[in-house]
């Protein structure tokens, strides 16, 4: 996990080097990150609904295989067509790996254990969130950008030594894997997250709007296909659990709302203030880090009585702060009270995250455990997806637009707050 977390937060770094030695626009340099967001997000279900069919360790090790591969082939690629196209490649392997993440979770950790489990768990993703950025420059102070998939490559082995020795070999759920419904999944997905990503950076064209519609006519035929399924790929049995609703919609705010802080951040503080990018860095880097110790305090928490409260609460504090610093950065505070604010938001986010996963990933049975992971990671990504689309929208549309954001972001975590202590 800490691999394919690295990998997308040091690959954002590299851009600007990456396009200057293809000689491609920024624009297009995009790319790199698109074709493997976009592998993730067609594939997360199939992924998912693929290990009940296999087994989980056999598409874990599977996936990050490819994903090992796929580094070596992106380090060696000599024009930016086959980069992106390797990416996309790699991305599919880190869909296996992140879609079945949460059931290996599940299934080797004791159940009165799991929350403890999920919070180390979420150490690992904020801190190598954290230490991406910083791993990228020092790589790149001493090489080129090729060493930024290079060295996945003895993690990655090290990875696989790892999980062929200890990940659960659990038989298969299933004897059965919907064709039609992956191809389904892949096209209403693929085609939405384009759609948002053309809305994002300002670009809504025609194409645009075809691949909205085509988004949503194969999402409906995908919806037509669960309903008559006993165990659909899209998970409408874990859906309709009215628990789970709501866990996913809490989900899908909060990681909104952080996006909406992450994208909405650096313009006001390198446009109101002037900082330097480097400052900014340091201003943010607080977040990931107060997630990374609090998520195992939470852990530990996440089964007692009051664990949706803590929930609530947790995104109540972030709501707290996203509308203390909306308010308060015109005034120029001082740049420690900023970091402060942004650990704050840190620590409100840790508290909602692991309870809310526990979940997530538990309430369903565990046969439905692949369904349950795979929904954890859409969850997430359809909110990141989403806040950066509302904070573009409010940055391209409406003046002084990262001040919005932030009252956005609030509004966004009070709804998931709500959530969170409905479930």
């Amino acid at each position: 996990m800490a691999m394919t977390v690295i990998d997308s937060t040091a690959t954002n770094i590299a851009l600007p080097t990456i396009g200057r030695d293809f000689g491609i626009d920024p624009a297009a340099a995009t790319w790199i990150v698109t074709a493997y967001q976009i592998a993730i997000v067609m594939t997360l279900l199939a992924t998912a609904a693929l290990a009940e069919r296999l087994g989980y360790r056999r598409v874990y090790m599977g996936g990050l295989a490819l994903f090992i591969a796929m580094s070596l082939a992106c380090a060696s690629a000599r024009s930016f067509e086959w980069l992106a196209a390797f990416r996309f490649a790699q991305g599919l392997g880190a869909a296996a790996v992140m879609g079945v993440n949460g059931a290996l979770i599940r299934l080797t950790w004791p159940k009165a254990l799991l929350g403890r489990g999920l919070g180390y768990n979420g150490v690992v993703i904020a801190g190598t969130a954290a230490a991406g950025p910083a791993l990228a420059a020092f790589l790149l102070s001493i090489g080129d950008w090729h060493w930024l998939f290079l060295v996945n490559i003895p993690a990655g082995l090290f990875s696989l030594v790892l999980a062929a020795r200890f990940a659960p070999d659990r038989l298969p759920e299933t004897d059965r894997f919907d064709k039609a419904s992956a191809v389904l999944s892949a096209a209403a997905f693929g085609a939405l997250f384009l759609a948002a990503s053309q809305a994002i950076h300002g670009r809504w064209s025609q194409l645009a709007t075809g691949l909205l519609l085509a988004g949503l006519m194969a999402g409906g035929i995908l919806v037509r296909r669960a309903r008559t399924s006993t165990r659909p790929l899209f998970p409408l049995d874990l859906i309709g659990h009215s628990r789970l609703r709501l866990a996913y919609a809490a989900s899908i705010c909060a990681f909104a709302a952080q996006m909406c802080l992450l994208v909405s951040m650096p313009f006001l503080l390198e446009g109101e203030r002037g900082l330097s990018v480097a400052t900014v860095g340091l201003l943010i880097l607080p977040m990931p880090l107060s997630i990374a110790l609090s998520s195992p305090v939470a852990g530990r928490w996440a089964d007692r009585p009051w664990a949706g409260a803590m929930s609530a609460g947790g995104l109540c504090l972030l709501a707290v702060v996203l509308l203390v610093l909306s308010f308060g950065l015109r005034s120029a505070p001082p740049l420690p009270l900023i970091g402060a604010a942004m650990a704050l938001c840190g620590l409100g986010f840790g508290l909602f995250q692991v309870p809310n996963n526990n979940v997530l990933l538990r309430t369903g049975p565990v046969t439905r455990a692949g369904a349950a992971a795979g929904m954890l990671t859409l969850c997430r990504l359809t909110g990141q997806t989403g806040g950066a689309l509302i904070a573009a929208l409010s940055l391209t549309m409406i003046e002084e637009g990262a001040v919005p954001a932030l009252l956005t972001a609030a509004i966004l975590a009070l709804g998931g707050a709500a959530f969170a202590q409905c479930r």
